[in-house]
């Protein structure tokens, strides 16, 4: 008999992938489609729902049919997803009644102005550990029902479901049959009580929200469903679910309160594991569930940065300034700084610890002396800045300091990028064997659902490190680095 697999599906924000792994943790084959970006107005940012799904089964296929493998040998799915994306679609046929509205879109600045001014702020914080924020995803169900003809008196007639692309993908692997979703991705969504582990009614009538439309709630790990006859050669469980960052946390093996991950990948999130314990952020990051095993939810602080990786898409494909992304790292080599040059990446508004929808990117500090490889290098140095802004403010939260770093995503594999981010941090980054952790994390938890995996010590023992970057820059260059990239982002705040 063949070894038993985990098949990976990673759904994100510029791709679909799906991922085969043995019980090693090593990967057997991987497929991968890029998904297109929709653009309707500036600040926009839309999928097609259709397209994600199509995409996401045919990469499955591919993934199995390289590897060699059949839906008898896979023990278990496991889906992360790109989280906050919203989907509203028909129950009775299953076709989405809009775009899928992406987690970078701000179209729901408004509504959130109007929410804050009511005084709602601290009600959702409380119960959700979030934010009032055009990033998540009650907001944005609200934009759909009210600016779609008919689609908020479909929702009150039941007729319509809600789902980030886990729910979404789930019920279109079970043919309409299952409605759910997982506690990581359900804490994403500023309608969810993080303390009582449920959709909280009063913020489901604040926003204006049917609790109708709402998917079940289940666990990360454990059997969900089955995949629904004809999608491949025979049924194959699903058995695990999490949101990006939150599989990233998992496949990083970060599961004592204190570890931290950082994934690179169109943003940058970082994520620190807080144990059982939901600690209240006063710096402006978000309180949110890590994972939930056996009922019991692992919580953790986030803060998330909007653009990473994106930036780097814009480089090449907006201004033509590089032909692929891992140039990147040969012009950062050589040169030995910016000349002064900081570029703020804040193309959909500033995510965590400013949270500052209306800033705007910039490129400062350009003289005629300026080329092409300070500003890409100054877009690299922009995400390690940002970072040691979220990991300061974790700091003050949780009252220690963080000892280290892991981090993955494809940014990772800059090994220029990731010298200075330990120099910028005066912290050791730990890079592992496997930078797919996102995926990884899937599979793991996929296990766990599956029977295979007892423990999460037993997940702890296959993480392993493939490089260790320890601090060499000298502290006044680090210190003066750093405060200029402070006033740098004072220039595109739009508010305190």
């Amino acid at each position: 008999m063949p070894e038993a697999h985990l098949l990976a599906v990673d759904q994100g924000t510029t791709s679909s992938r799906a991922i085969v792994f043995d019980l090693n943790g090593n990967i057997t084959a991987v497929a991968q489609r890029e998904l297109p970006q929709i653009f309707p107005q500036s600040g926009w940012v839309e999928h097609d729902a259709n397209v994600i799904w199509s995409d996401t089964l045919a990469t499955a296929r591919d993934a199995l049919s390289q590897a060699g493998l059949t839906a008898a040998d896979i023990a278990g799915i496991g889906i992360t997803n790109q989280r906050e994306t919203t989907v509203l679609w028909d129950r009775d046929t299953g076709q989405p009644i809009h775009n899928a509205i992406v987690w970078q879109d701000r179209r729901t600045a408004d509504i959130c102005d109007q929410l804050r001014r009511q005084g709602a702020s601290e009600t959702v914080q409380s119960r959700t550990g979030l934010v009032v924020d055009p990033y998540f995803s009650g907001t944005k169900i609200a934009w759909l029902l009210d600016h779609v003809d008919g689609a908020r008196a479909a929702a009150e007639a039941g007729r319509l479901a809600f789902g980030t692309i886990d729910s979404w993908l789930i019920w279109q692997l079970t043919g309409g049959q299952t409605h759910v979703t997982d506690a990581t991705n359900a804490s994403r969504t500023m309608l969810f009580d993080i303390h009582r582990q449920q959709w909280d009614e009063e913020l489901c009538r604040l926003l204006d929200v049917p609790m109708s439309v709402l998917p079940d709630v289940a666990d990360c790990a454990g059997r969900v469903a089955s995949t629904a006859p004809g999608l491949f050669d025979g049924e194959i469980a699903i058995t695990g679910i999490a949101g990006d960052q939150q599989a990233a946390t998992v496949g990083q093996a970060c599961f004592r309160p204190g570890m931290v991950k950082s994934t690179y990948g169109t943003g940058c999130f970082v994520v620190m594991n807080t144990g059982n314990e939901a600690v209240a952020s006063q710096n402006q990051l978000l309180t949110t569930v890590a994972y939930r095993l056996g009922g019991k939810p692992t919580y953790a602080l986030e803060g998330s940065i909007f653009v990473a990786g994106a930036s780097m898409q814009w480089l090449r494909d907006g201004l033509n300034l590089i032909d692929s992304a891992p140039q990147s790292e040969q012009l950062a080599k050589d040169i030995d700084g910016t000349n002064g040059v900081y570029l703020v990446p804040a193309f959909t508004g500033l995510g965590a610890p400013h949270w500052d929808a209306d800033a705007r990117g910039a490129i400062l500090g350009l003289t005629r002396d300026t080329g092409i490889a300070h500003i890409v290098r100054a877009a690299l140095e922009a995400v390690c800045y940002q970072t040691r802004d979220l990991l300061e403010a974790m700091e003050a939260d949780a009252g220690g300091a963080i000892q280290r770093l892991r981090v993955d995503g494809g940014m990772v594999a800059n090994s220029w990028l990731m010298q200075f981010l330990a120099d910028v941090l005066d912290k050791p980054v730990d890079r592992p064997t496997v930078i797919e952790t996102t995926a990884l994390g899937a599979a793991y938890l996929a296990g766990l659902g599956a029977g295979l995996f007892d423990t999460l010590d037993d997940v702890a023992g296959h993480w392993q490190r493939d490089a260790e970057f320890q601090p060499s820059m000298e502290s006044d260059r680090r210190h003066w680095l750093y405060t200029d990239w402070h006033a740098a982002v004072a220039r595109v705040r739009t508010s305190s």
